[in-house]
């Protein structure tokens, strides 16, 4: 069971094992919830203690912050192009065509979720940071437990944990860089589907050209919310959709089977050791395909 310690320095001395895990541990009402109620959830210089139990300096505050085995997503086989891994974090290189999670439509699909947690021995069931869609590519996070999950939700949209998508838009985009500022709500209807709606959330969605050519505008996008579809609704609501986007654009499968949409960079404080994390996937082969990079006019 993965565990942090933490060694009481004269300035905590005096307080609450209660304010000490809200506050130095950033643990979440219901993760202290859940410590309680473990045997060795929460030690203080190895032995079980109340919350209100009040800490001395050279005392040593002990708690388990990995998830108990639950048996709740089965592990399948699946290869994985793991690019980062330690004791909290596990980030995919995902490709194009396989989802995230399992689906109440077909519970037997091999998802990532099965796929993780095969990879990490069965029992535990692996937290998705941020859900890419079936169709994109590219980068992905997992946290080890719900602690780290919930660590890195507090992150998101932050400098501490940011991320740049490549998309391959339809047309030559004008402007070629700036901002959509567009709120997102459920398409009348649809229980799938997203549009631009008024009394939609709020959703922002910053561009870039990095090339381009008559037919298509390889762009670099930064979502600053984390919108279902943002990126896809986005460009498709001015006027750009994305290359294979079957939902907001046109499909063509001679061209691509899916969105061109790419998940690119990840940059990430780490929740527990502070380190900075950069992690980069490039543009993958279907992509490049599109935009044709030897014949870029501009």
């Amino acid at each position: 069971m993965r565990t942090l310690t933490q060694t009481i320095e004269p300035s905590a001395e005096g307080r609450t094992v209660l304010s000490l895990l809200r506050r130095e541990f950033a643990c979440s009402d219901a993760h202290i919830s859940r410590l309680k109620r473990r045997e060795n959830g929460i030690l203080l210089n190895g032995n079980r203690c109340y919350v209100t139990a009040r800490v001395a300096t050279g005392d040593t505050l002990e708690i388990e912050i990995g998830d108990l085995p639950d048996g709740h997503i089965v592990p399948m086989a699946y290869p994985l192009d793991v690019i980062f891994e330690d004791e909290d974090l596990l980030i995919i290189d995902k490709p194009a065509g396989i989802a995230v999670h399992q689906s109440t439509r077909d519970p037997e699909e091999l998802t990532l979720e099965n796929a993780v947690c095969h990879y990490l021995g069965g029992g535990i069931s692996p937290h998705p940071v941020s859900r890419l869609d079936r169709g994109t590519s590219g980068l992905m996070a997992f946290a080890k437990s719900g602690y780290i999950h919930e660590r890195l939700r507090r992150q998101m949209h932050t400098e501490s944990y940011a991320r740049v998508y490549l998309g391959i838009a339809v047309g030559r985009v004008e402007p070629p860089s700036g901002k959509i500022d567009l709120p997102i709500g459920m398409a009348k209807g649809s229980t799938y589907q997203r549009a631009i709606c008024q009394d939609g959330q709020s959703a922002q969605t910053e561009y870039e050209t990095l090339a381009n050519h008559e037919r298509f505008t390889l762009l670099r996008l930064i979502p600053h919310t984390g919108r279902t579809h943002q990126l896809r609704l986005h460009l498709s609501a001015i006027g750009y959709p994305l290359a294979g986007d079957w939902l907001y654009g046109a499909e063509d499968r001679t061209l691509i089977a899916r969105p061109a949409l790419h998940s690119h960079q990840l940059d990430l404080t780490h929740p527990v050791s502070g380190e900075r994390i950069t992690l980069v996937s490039p543009l993958p082969a279907d992509m490049r395909r599109l935009i044709d990079l030897e014949n870029i006019e501009g």
